[in-house]
C-alpha cells in the first residue's frame, strides 16, 4: 500500500515536472517574441534600418531562449546543462530546422552567406573545441574560463563589425511590412515583460529538467543536447518556415547561420564571463558533429544547384539528426 501511495507521488512529481518544462518552454518563446516586436517596433521609431534589425535585434530575440536558459544552468552550477543547451541547439538549428526548411522549399543562399557567414559559424565551433580542451593557464582544468569569455566576445564583436559593414554595401529593403508598429510606451512594455518572461521561462525549465533527468537517471548533458535544445530553438523553428514560405530565402538560413554564431560567441562568452563553465570531454564529439554539419552545408552550395540547399540534401541533414538524437539516448553519457 505505501509503496503504491511513494509510486503515485513520485509520478504524479515526473507529469508535474514536464507540465513546467512546457510551461517554461511557453514562456520563453513568447517572451522571445514579445522582446522581438518591442525592441523592432522600438528600433523603427529610432529610424534603425530593417536589415540591422533583422541581424542584430530579431537574431538576438531568437537566441534569448538559450541565453537565459543557459546563464541559468551555469549559475546554478549545472555546466553540461548550459553547454549541452548550446551545441545542442547549434545541431538542431543545423539539422533539424534547416532540414525541414529545405524539404518544404529549396533555399537559396547569398554569396556572403557562403563565403563568410558559414565559415565563420565554422570557425566558431572550432574556437569553442580549443578553449574547451587547452588550459591557457597552469592549473587550470578543462572549462570555458572568464578569460576564454573575453576571447569569445572578441570574435563577436568582430561579427556585429561585419554586419555594420556589410549594412554600409548592402541596399536597403524599405518594406515594413515585417515589423510591428507600436506605440513608444507599448515598445517599452513589450520588452520589459519579454524579458521578465524570459526569466521566469528559464528558471521554470532548469530546474524542471534537472528534477526530471534525476530522476529518469538520464545525465544533465543529454537533457541540455536534447529537451532544453529543441525548447529554446522553438522561435528559430517558426521563424525560418515563416521565412521560406514567403519566400525569405535570406532570412531562413540567415537566422539559423547567425544564431549559431550568436550562440557561441554570445551566450557562452557571457555565461563564462557571469560564471566559469567545467568543460566535459564528452562533449568533443557533439562539436564533431556540428563542425560536421556545417562543412556538408558548405558543400551543399557546390553539388546539385549551385548556391542552394535542395530538398534531398535537407533530407540528409534531418536523417542525421534523427541518427544522432537516437544515438544520445542509448548512450546516456
Amino acid at each position: 500500500m505505501l509503496e503504491n501511495i511513494l509510486l503515485d507521488n513520485i509520478l504524479l512529481n515526473n507529469i508535474l515536472h514536464i507540465v513546467l518544462i512546457v510551461l517554461g518552454m511557453a514562456l520563453l518563446i513568447k517572451g522571445g517574441s514579445m522582446l522581438v516586436d518591442g525592441a523592432s517596433s522600438l528600433a523603427r521609431r529610432l529610424n534603425i534600418s530593417e536589415l540591422a534589425i533583422g541581424l542584430t535585434i530579431v537574431a538576438f530575440g531568437t537566441s534569448a531562449p538559450e541565453l537565459v536558459v543557459s546563464l541559468s544552468a551555469a549559475i546554478g552550477s549545472h555546466p553540461e546543462m548550459a553547454l549541452g543547451n548550446v551545441i545542442g541547439s547549434n545541431n538542431f538549428n543545423l539539422y533539424m530546422i534547416l532540414g525541414v526548411t529545405a524539404l518544404i522549399a529549396p533555399i537559396a543562399v547569398q554569396k556572403n552567406t557562403i563565403r563568410f557567414e558559414i565559415p565563420y559559424s565554422i570557425i566558431a565551433a572550432v574556437i569553442l573545441f580549443l578553449l574547451g580542451n587547452i588550459a591557457f593557464l597552469p592549473g587550470e582544468g578543462k572549462s570555458i574560463t572568464r578569460i576564454d569569455g573575453i576571447i569569445l566576445l572578441l570574435f563577436f564583436g568582430l561579427f556585429i563589425f561585419y554586419v555594420y559593414k556589410s549594412m554600409k554595401t548592402t541596399v536597403q529593403d524599405d518594406d515594413k511590412s515585417s515589423v510591428k508598429t507600436l506605440s513608444l510606451a507599448r515598445s517599452i512594455i513589450y520588452i520589459v515583460i519579454g524579458l521578465i518572461f524570459l526569466v521566469l521561462g528559464g528558471r521554470v525549465v532548469v530546474n524542471s529538467a534537472v528534477a526530471l533527468a534525476q530522476a529518469f537517471g538520464i545525465s544533465e548533458k543529454v537533457i541540455g543536447l536534447t529537451i532544453l535544445s529543441i525548447g529554446t530553438s522553438l522561435p528559430e523553428l517558426v521563424t525560418s518556415i515563416t521565412a521560406i514560405v514567403k519566400k525569405k530565402d535570406d532570412i531562413a538560413i540567415g537566422n539559423i547561420i547567425g544564431s549559431n554564431i550568436f550562440n557561441i560567441f554570445l551566450i557562452l562568452g557571457v555565461c563564462s564571463l557571469v560564471s566559469p563553465i567545467e568543460y566535459s570531454p564528452a562533449f568533443n564529439k557533439d562539436i564533431y558533429i556540428l563542425i560536421f554539419g556545417t562543412l556538408l552545408l558548405l558543400l551543399a552550395m557546390f553539388t546539385g544547384k549551385k548556391k542552394k540547399l535542395d530538398r534531398w540534401e535537407g533530407s540528409i541533414l534531418l536523417i542525421l539528426y534523427l541518427g544522432y538524437v537516437v544515438y544520445l539516448i542509448i548512450q546516456n553519457e
